[in-house]
């Protein structure tokens, strides 16, 4: 089975990564990453880690739509996943997306979060999308509103005290991001 290209993008940090799209056998390495951000942190507002079939099912529905679902490789291992969905159910959303970045904590503030966000604007706007919003749990997450920065995205506004993990209230920042700028319509 071949297997598109892989996009190695050096970063700031020494470290190179290669960003390519995820595959079901990359699914164990995801959840972990996923599991100890919703464990140990503040970025993702859910509060009991999904399981590995969970995982599975999400990328699935991604995928499903015709949708980047990414990974970021460095020394073999899947250190990073990324991937886009709809920002909203209505249909007048249908050319608006909703970004999602989640990175090992061994590897943080190694730009691998840059790296995934760059191939998945990429991705998205080659497949004729116009906007990407990134939907930021707590305002005190600097790393990510700093990555969504440096890629191009604009602060437009902060939703203060609207969800309560590990005992405080957090905020949700929203940042945007103009991916084509056509003026076609369906």
């Amino acid at each position: 089975m071949t297997h598109p290209p892989v996009t190695v993008v050096k970063l700031a940090s020494p470290i190179p990564v290669a960003v390519r799209d995820s595959r079901p056998e990359d699914i164990a390495e995801i959840h972990r990453i996923y599991s100890h951000a919703v464990l140990n942190g503040t970025g993702s507002f859910e509060e009991t880690a999904p399981t590995p079939e969970d995982m599975i099912s999400r990328r699935q529905a991604i995928l499903d739509r015709g949708l980047p679902f990414l990974v970021a490789e460095f020394r073999g291992g899947i250190v990073g996943y990324a991937y886009a969905g709809p920002f909203r159910p209505r249909s007048a959303y249908r050319y608006t997306l909703e970004d999602s970045v989640y990175v090992a904590p061994e590897v943080r503030g190694l730009g691998v979060g840059r790296a995934l966000l760059a191939e998945l604007i990429a991705r998205t706007t080659a497949l004729g999308y116009r906007q990407m919003i990134a939907v930021i749990g707590d305002s005190a997450n600097a790393a990510s509103i700093k990555a969504h920065t440096a890629a191009g995205f604009a602060h437009v506004g902060t939703i203060t005290n609207v969800g309560l993990k590990f005992g405080q209230w957090l905020d949700s920042v929203y940042m945007q991001r103009t991916l084509d700028v056509s003026e076609s319509k369906d």
